[in-house]
């Protein structure tokens, strides 16, 4: 679902040492105020801005090399938790997943789908798209009424919720819409309103403003 993200950072250099140097993701284009990231079938790219935002994002990895990953991610980073625990299963969506923080800020997840079964351990390979994107807007119902009128329906056809996580998609992608002050799962960090920018598979192409307005590009 995801083609490409667009998000914003002031502190370029560290992300891309982070993403680059430390996590191996290849870069697939950069210049003097952004870089953009190959996730596999999606592209992720930073923004140099004035000002730090914060969203959480994640990605698909296959479900048997979660546990491989956990161990790799590990010798780099310090895995977030929460009741003691570094992974959770959700049920509704038959995966196992992994968060830890970048030096912006932002939540990062790997989410492993128990139905997605790939050959070998993990590598950076192992990453199949961007699996969950977050969209923290005070306006939750206009902006979800908005992507289901571009093809983007609620998980099982949820009514949306202005006070809680809703998750919209298919294929194990998700827009993660949600409103300002609410807990990321597995940090301390609440949500807030930040630009971004979305193009589709479909290309559809969102712009999320700094105020949480939706706009179609």
């Amino acid at each position: 679902m995801f083609k490409s993200v667009t998000l914003y950072t002031d502190q370029l250099v560290e992300m891309k040492n982070f993403y680059h140097n430390l996590l191996e993701i290849p870069i697939i284009e950069k210049g003097k105020n952004f870089f953009t990231l190959s996730i596999g079938t999606s592209t992720l790219t930073f923004k140099q801005s004035e000002g730090n935002s914060i969203y959480h994002f994640a990605f698909n990895i296959p479900g048997n090399h979660l546990t491989s990953a956990k161990r790799w991610l590990t010798e780099r980073v310090s895995l977030n938790k929460e009741d003691d625990k570094d992974e959770i299963f959700y049920k509704n969506f038959n995966a196992d997943a992994i968060y830890f923080d970048d030096p912006s800020g932002n939540i990062v997840e790997y989410i492993g789908r128990r139905t997605v079964i790939h050959d070998g351990e993990f590598s950076i390979q192992s990453l199949i798209n961007i699996s969950e994107m977050s969209v923290t807007t005070p306006y939750v119902k206009i902006v979800g009424q908005q992507l289901m009128e571009i093809g983007i329906p609620t998980f099982h056809n949820q009514s949306l919720q202005e006070d809680d996580l809703n998750f919209l998609g298919m294929d194990d992608t998700y827009v993660v819409l949600v409103p300002p002050n609410r807990t990321w799962y597995f940090s301390d960090v609440k949500s807030k309103t930040d630009p971004l920018e979305i193009k589709f598979t479909s290309n559809r192409e969102i712009i999320i403003t700094k105020d949480g307005r939706l706009k179609l590009k």
